[in-house]
């Protein structure tokens, strides 16, 4: 058994029963696929996105390979494939609409229009979002993200989902998510704070595609910048010619 405690900052401490192994090189094809493409598009709800994988872990990694590559990104999408001693299987995750960060901290949102994260179960296809401070503890949903170099991607003050620095071990401890009972894991609904095997760790970066109005709308923009840049150009390049003198 081992003793571990969430986010490092955090006074809870749990007890947990799996032993994770070193990581190992990810096996098999990414873990994003048309299908989970589409339900990440569908939750995040802004349209169609550009999501471009900056980041899958390989053997001998750790939380500050993962920094060195999301760090400064934007907006990311972080899946991974975790695993129990039972053989177990689930794709969990998570959206960050800031750029994950080695050295801001607690990344808090105190505005609700702030609040938009949500982590997410895509085996049991469950999403849950940031708590809004309509809540009984309006500062539950506060704590957006833990941004340190020693821990990798970490959502909530649970952590409500966590990926250890060795990028090996995942464990989730809801509160700043989801609006429900406090302490329950997204991962197999389990209390009490089981870890599990991370088998493989993906981050996308996120761009969101124009439609194709917005498409005309930029190219008629670019034509008329382009027009007017040429105009200005003309002007400055027609000679200038001295008014003829009538000679009595």
């Amino acid at each position: 058994m081992k003793s571990f405690v969430a986010a490092g900052t955090l006074a809870m401490t749990v007890t947990l029963g799996l032993a994770a192994p070193a990581a190992q090189a990810q096996t098999g094809g990414a873990l994003l696929d048309l299908t989970l493409y589409g339900q990440l598009e569908r939750w995040l709800g802004a349209g169609p996105l550009d999501l471009r994988n900056i980041y899958t872990r390989e053997f001998g990694n750790n939380s500050r390979d993962f920094h060195a590559a999301a760090d400064g990104a934007g907006m990311t999408f972080t899946l991974a494939q975790v695993s129990n001693d039972l053989g177990d299987s689930w794709i969990v995750g998570g959206y960050n609409p800031q750029s994950w960060s080695s050295t801001d901290g607690w990344h808090e949102t105190p505005y609700d229009w702030q609040r938009t994260a949500f982590i997410f179960n895509y085996t049991d296809a469950t999403v849950w979002r940031q708590v809004m401070s309509d809540n009984i503890l309006p500062s539950r949903g506060l704590r957006q993200t833990y941004n340190e170099p020693n821990h990798g991607p970490t959502f909530g003050a649970g952590s409500d989902l966590f990926f250890n620095d060795r990028l090996n071990a995942a464990f989730s401890w809801q509160v700043s998510y989801g609006g429900g009972e406090e302490g329950i894991s997204i991962i197999d609904g389990s209390r009490g704070g089981q870890l599990f095997r991370v088998d493989a760790l993906e981050v996308y970066s996120i761009s969101l595609v124009p439609e194709p109005g917005q498409y005309a709308m930029l190219a008629a923009g670019l034509g008329l910048l382009g027009w007017s840049a040429w105009r200005r150009r003309e002007r400055k390049t027609v000679p200038l010619r001295r008014p003829l003198r009538h000679h009595p």
